[in-house]
Order: structure tokens, then sequence, then C-alpha cells
């Protein structure tokens, strides 16, 4: 009796688990889409980074306090090298409905592909009234801190 509650329960998890990932499909191919153009529009210093982010997002770069607010993301971009990124979706958590947590990995390049560095990335995506935006946006490198 024992095996048969425990194979149920798995077999019921397995669904869940499989409906779930299912939800989120169509959102994992916006968040994709957002992430191939992210470098892009962070490198055209113009702002429209900003068109990715929530109005009261916030981005927790390595190594500095947080920056909120779309005036403070905006000068971490307009101060940062020019750089192409790959955004390797590993997980999406959430409900696929208001939420979703993204779990990734990244590899940065210079412009002549030299890569520079590689780390992982959170992100969480709210869904506004103009679609997926990052809410909240924390990345660090899989290397150390250079020292000066």
């Amino acid at each position: 009796m024992k095996k048969i509650l425990i194979l149920s329960l798995l077999l019921l998890l397995t669904s869940w688990s499989d409906a779930q990932n299912k939800d989120l499909k169509p959102v994992r191919k916006v968040i994709e889409a957002s992430n191939a153009i992210y470098a892009e529009l962070a490198n055209k210093n113009d702002g429209s980074i900003l068109s990715r982010y929530t109005d009261d997002a916030c981005l927790f770069p390595p190594n500095t306090a947080p920056l909120c607010g779309k005036e403070q993301i905006l000068d971490f971009f307009k101060n940062g090298p020019k750089v192409h990124v790959k955004f390797m979706i590993q997980n999406l958590y959430g409900d696929g409905r208001t939420s979703v947590t993204e779990e990734s990995y990244y590899e940065m390049t210079d412009l002549k592909g030299n890569k520079l560095d590689d780390g992982k990335v959170i992100v969480i995506w709210k869904n506004t009234k103009d679609g997926w935006k990052m809410h909240r946006d924390m990345f660090s490198s899989n290397h150390p801190a250079k020292s000066n």
C-alpha cells in the first residue's frame, strides 16, 4: 500500500511539474526575446534599455549597492563598456500570470568576440500593463573580483 501511495504521489508531482513548465513556455519566449536584445539596447546609451524594466525596478550589480529607479539604472548602463551578452535560461519559476523568476547563466564578450566574463543571473519578471518587464535584476561573475 505504501508503494502505491508513494508512486501515486510521484506521478502527481511529475504531472504538476510538466503542467507548470508548459504554462511558462509563452513567458519563456518573451524573456528569451528580451534577453536577446538586452545588450544591444544597453549599448545605445539612449535610455532604451529602460523599456525592459518596470518603473520601480532595482538592479543589483556585484560589489555595489542596489540601484533603484530609472535614473540610477540608466546611469549604470551609460557608464558601462560596450559588450555582447548571451543569456542561457536554466529555470523559470512562478505562476506565469503575474510574476516569473528567471535563473540564467550569462557570457559576456567585447564587440570583437573576446570573452570578458561569465556568471549567473536571477531576474524577477513582472507582468505589467505593457507586458513582461524586469522588476529585480541581480547578477554576479563566476570569477573573483579583480583587485585594483
